[in-house]
């Protein structure tokens, strides 16, 4: 599992328990909000109206004439209030008055029957004696939604409790409004939660992307490539990247001593094993024909070591570089003609035909030396394998924001096994007509040259006839 979605899945499992822990007691707690906040105004009501009652004079309890019809009316009366999302239609609150005995005098609803005793209920028992009397009940044990809430109140007459007036509504008409803030509070909660899988999004991309970038160019290494240093942010992840471009470069520098160690001893065993024979032979009596032709091949041989050599120190002294020194402006036209014509002898020996398509228009920044060597090996890699009277395709032309270079021959081409190695030290097939190899560091000094100069080499066999294909590519100027 990458580390964003281990950063995702944590952030969302915390924010869903946090949801969970935060949400369940606000829920709750907004019903018992809603009862408060209903049962509150129903306290002044049942007060009132138990004062009116107080106020009538005598022991006898009745309820006056005008309640009765009064209640009988605004039932009665239709309404159209709308509260916020609630269309109210009629009048939900009723009330009920009971005597000192707690029997039922009068009920504007249809709670019980005048003469029932009511002592029973908490609203009417605890203020008979005196105490706050309220209760909640369903009228169906069944239904939840079937409470009923009860808030009562005493008649008092000369210090004396002589009855009780209790006001009470269904908590239905409450039920829209707690549905209603409990879906917000939930949607707001859910809108949380995504908000913090976002921000979470955000900070796993903000915190994983360094380490894609040396993820990135731990791979690039491992391919053997060689990619500039990922540049880290924080003092940590900078320290991460320098520890891994020290490690790369210590590693890089053993496995490229010890092969360079076993490709130069390879290199090197035929040269010198062609001058220790001819020297040994020297020692001997021969003609001398014999002694010119031994001594001709330690010359051979000797400029061959000598030829090696300098290539290694040249392409150690490229790899080792990460950027260019002084770069100039090169036109590349007139580059590749003056190699072209330095190459005329080879021209004229196997009487090879160049063919150059160049645009005037290729203009590159370099280093010049290093841009025409690397022409020249290509080139000459081309005329080794070229056939007598074959033709040299070079070309030159822009391509998008890039100058390509195209150098085609007629030989026989790569062969299919050779096709992953060729850019490798010392690696190198045999010439057609000679059957002699070649030190194998040019097409390697090439890739390093261009590579250096931000561009990009591939060789390989041309598509519609035979021979093989070098192309460059570079950023135009």
């Amino acid at each position: 599992m990458s580390l964003t979605n281990r950063i995702l899945i944590s952030l969302a499992l915390m924010a869903l328990a946090g949801f969970a822990v935060l949400l369940n007691p606000i829920l709750d707690r907004v019903e018992r909000q809603y009862l408060e906040a209903t049962e509150e105004p129903m306290v002044d009501v049942a007060e009132i109206l138990a004062a009116l009652l107080s106020h009538q004079g005598g022991h006898a309890i009745l309820a006056p004439e005008a309640w009765r019809s009064g209640m009988e009316s605004v039932k009665a009366k239709p309404l159209n209030a709308k509260i916020y999302n609630l269309m109210k239609d009629k009048v939900l609150m009723d009330f009920y008055i009971t005597d000192a005995a707690g029997r039922l005098i009068y009920d504007s609803g249809v709670v019980g029957q005048v003469g029932e005793d009511f002592s029973i209920y908490l609203d009417v028992a605890r203020t008979l004696r005196g105490e706050y009397g309220a209760r909640s009940s369903r009228l169906d044990e069944a239904d939840p939604t079937s409470s009923v809430m009860y808030v009562g109140a005493p008649i008092v007459n000369d210090g004396e409790i002589i009855g009780v007036l209790t006001v009470y509504k269904p908590q239905r008409s409450m039920l829209l409004f707690i549905i209603e803030t409990k879906q917000r509070l939930i949607r707001l909660g859910l809108l949380a939660v995504g908000l913090v899988l976002l921000l979470g999004w955000l900070l796993s991309k903000w915190v994983t992307q360094p380490l894609r970038r040396l993820t990135a160019y731990a791979a690039a290494v491992s391919r053997g490539e060689r990619p500039p240093a990922p540049v880290m942010p924080g003092r940590h992840l900078r320290i991460l990247g320098e520890s891994t471009e020290a490690m790369r470069e210590a590693l890089e520098n053993r496995k490229y001593v010890e092969s360079y160690v076993q490709s130069l001893t390879h290199e090197m065993k035929s040269p010198i094993a062609g001058i220790r024979g001819a020297a040994e032979l020297l020692q001997e009596d021969l003609p001398a024909a014999k002694r010119t032709q031994f001594l001709a091949n330690i010359e051979l041989e000797s400029a061959r070591l000598q030829n090696l050599v300098d290539q290694l120190l040249a392409l150690a002294s490229l790899e080792n570089r990460t950027e260019l020194g002084d770069p100039v402006e090169i036109e590349l036209s007139a580059l590749i003609r003056r190699i072209v014509n330095h190459h005329e002898s080879s021209r004229l020996n196997k009487k090879i035909h160049f063919e150059l398509q160049l645009s005037d228009e290729c203009r590159v920044e370099g280093e010049r030396f290093l841009l025409e060597t690397a022409l020249n090996n290509l080139l000459q890699n081309a005329i080794d394998f070229s056939p007598l009277e074959g033709r040299i395709e070079i070309r030159a032309w822009l391509e998008g924001r890039q100058v390509a270079i195209s150098i085609c021959d007629e030989g026989p081409g790569i062969p299919e096994f050779a096709l992953e190695r060729i850019f490798d030290r010392f690696y190198s097939l045999p010439r057609p007509h000679s059957e002699r190899r070649s030190s194998g560091l040019g097409l390697c000094f090439a890739r390093e040259a261009v590579e250096l100069h931000r561009g990009s080499l591939q060789v390989g066999n041309r598509q519609q006839q035979a021979g093989a294909e070098a192309v460059i590519r570079l950023p135009q100027l």
